[in-house]
């Protein structure tokens, strides 16, 4: 079976990564082609277009930033629809609205083609080592076709139900993560305000009822972007949580929740991205929190 990767960002390329260790065929897409032709050194296969990847796969991830990038590879006279075969099936990994993936699923279906939509929890080291969190809806055929390779880049990989399903468990998911990094950085700011060392601050946070899991590991890299503002790109950055956040508030406000934890922390996030943080790493949310505190 031949594996096909439409869209190698940061995560696209990292799951690309992982396969091809594991002895996948691998063929891969991306709107830039440079930018795929590491994965092309590692054995990968680089196509000129979605179309000649359906053309030459048996089941084609979709990892792409948003739904206005989707249109473009699912659409037009040279999108994965456009050539569809029998017994295929897309698996689209992209955070989206719930009925954003609901009317993909019927747009695909109606094609010919199984759709599965199995949107992931982990940054590009746990894509690399298998270890993502799945959070899939389809139907239980998709579900079952797909569960094999899954396994390969999840750690934990769960059907939750019918297409749509998925896409609000993920939303759910990155939720308390955006609150967490602008909590951390108004804890840190109290601290600091009182004389505290901010290393030393970092470090009890770490390592105290105040951290979650992915914390420890961010802390350092927290505390030296309160003093210089980082140069190099996050795994998941400022403008992917603040487009993540912005989802979040649309669900939320078709369906009658009240999220205003969600509401402040988009505010914050979204002044972040006009302060030209947004290609950095969601978690420096705290550091610039703590500049703007002084």
């Amino acid at each position: 079976m031949k594996t096909g990767i439409c869209g190698t960002g940061r995560m696209g390329a990292a799951m690309a990564e992982r396969l091809l260790d594991q002895g996948h065929s691998v063929a891969v897409w991306n709107r830039t082609a440079e930018r795929a032709r590491p994965l092309v050194d590692r054995g990968a296969a680089l196509v000129s277009s979605p179309k000649v990847l359906m053309e030459s796969c048996d089941l084609v991830i979709v990892m792409v930033f948003d739904e206005q990038a989707q249109q473009v590879v699912y659409g037009g006279p040279d999108g994965l629809l456009s050539a569809v075969q029998k017994n295929q099936l897309i698996i689209d990994m992209c955070t989206m609205l719930p009925d954003a993936a609901k009317a993909l699923g019927r747009q695909v279906e109606a094609a010919g083609v199984a759709f599965l939509e199995c949107p992931v929890g982990g940054t590009v080291a746990p894509a690399k080592a298998g270890k993502l969190l799945g959070m899939a809806g389809g139907s239980d055929v998709a579900f079952g076709r797909a569960k094999p390779l899954l396994e390969v880049l999840c750690r934990r990989v769960d059907h939750v139900g019918e297409v749509g399903k998925g896409a609000a468990m993920k939303l759910a998911v990155n939720l308390p993560l955006a609150n967490y990094w602008e909590s951390l950085g108004e804890a840190l700011s109290l601290a600091a305000a009182g004389g505290v060392d901010m290393a030393l601050a970092g470090s009890l946070l770490a390592d105290s009822s105040g951290a979650i899991g992915v914390a420890g590991a961010r802390i350092q890299m927290i505390v030296d972007a309160v003093a210089h503002k980082p140069e190099q790109p996050g795994t998941f950055d400022v403008a992917g949580m603040t487009k993540d956040l912005n989802l979040m508030r649309q669900w939320a406000a078709q369906t009658g929740c009240q999220i205003p934890l969600a509401d402040a922390a988009f505010t914050a996030y979204s002044a972040a991205v006009d302060d030209g943080w947004a290609d950095n790493d969601a978690a420096v949310m705290a550091a610039w929190r703590c500049r703007e505190n002084g």
